[in-house]
């Protein structure tokens, strides 16, 4: 590997991180990253950073934002150490589902946290993992790498057997993420008609799609409260599936998320480790996956301007 990569971390997920340093064979950067007793945060590189490639390997997961303030600052740090070039690795994208104006006199946030990137701490490139809107690379000037979870995921239910196996879309939205897998596994694709209540409720219609007698496996991009995936597993078992998996990249596992995936018939739900997810113990259906290889390929290629595009799915 080239001595002028260097890789730094925060503290939202430093356990990838060293996953993604061991992958590429060389040591986490040197950078104390704590806060003053009042509460500001701060950040001193202690190493020297003249010129090199360096990687800020960061989530912008809750606490969104103390990880997104300890981001800006160390960007700020390094650049004002000289370094050469600045890459933000944002594994996910805190305030993504702002991405839009869907209300009256309601803030695009997932822009301005852009602006923050770039107008304001000056990183020069963007390396993130399934964006909850794709759209949201164009609020960058910048390059931005997106990559998907998806090869890590797919491998995993290769595993099941694709035989009965069908892919569900919990929503609309999700549909090109579903396709996109059923098409790998060469499975039918069904879809869950919902309906919001409000930004927290939703009440599931029905299933758009075959699933009788079949393996269901839910497919998102995240998890907050986990609610519409519950009500989706439910509307599934009312509609004969015989079993009903989940394959989600970003557990943000909110409130009542964990009580409720315990509580529903999920037989299991699939994560991967874009955030740290705490008290995993409590629920036994819960399996985490590692993008820290996918994530550090990525990395090596970048860095040797090489194409990335085999990575995505």
């Amino acid at each position: 590997m080239h001595e002028k990569l260097t890789i730094f971390s925060g503290n939202a997920n430093r356990k990838l991180a060293e996953d993604i340093s061991s992958y590429l064979k060389i040591p986490l950067g040197k950078a104390l990253v704590s806060k003053f007793s009042e509460g500001e945060i701060r950040v001193k590189i202690e190493q020297n950073v003249r010129g090199k490639d360096v990687f800020i390997i960061q989530p912008t997961c809750p606490p969104v934002n103390d990880n997104l303030m300890e981001l800006l600052i160390l960007i700020d740090a390094l650049t004002r150490a000289s370094a050469g070039r600045l890459t933000a690795v944002i594994p996910y994208y805190g305030y993504a589902r702002q991405d839009r104006k869907d209300q009256p006199r309601v803030p695009i946030t997932a822009k301005l946290v852009a602006n923050l990137l770039t107008g304001g701490a000056g990183v020069d490139r963007v390396l993130t993992m399934d964006l909850h809107a794709g759209q949201i690379q164009g609020f960058f000037d910048i390059p931005v790498d997106h990559l998907f979870a998806a090869p890590v995921l797919i491998d995993y239910f290769k595993k099941l057997g694709t035989d009965d196996m069908v892919i569900v879309s919990p929503d609309v939205g999700a549909v090109k993420m579903a396709r996109a897998f059923a098409n790998r596994l060469n499975t039918p694709l069904c879809i869950v008609d919902k309906r919001r209540i409000d930004f927290q409720k939703i009440e599931v219609m029905n299933v758009l799609g075959d699933v009788k007698g079949k393996i269901a496996v839910i497919i998102d991009d995240m998890v907050a409260t986990a609610g519409s995936l519950v009500e989706a597993v439910s509307a599934l078992r009312k509609n004969g599936a015989k079993e009903v998996y989940a394959g989600v990249t970003h557990a943000v596992f909110s409130g009542p998320a964990l009580e409720r995936i315990r509580k529903s018939s999920l037989k299991e739900i699939l994560i991967t480790d874009t955030i740290i997810v705490n008290n995993l113990k409590a629920c036994k259906k819960i399996k985490v996956l590692s993008v820290a290889s996918l994530l550090g390929e990525a990395i090596k290629r970048i860095h040797n301007e090489e194409s990335v595009s085999s990575l995505f799915v």
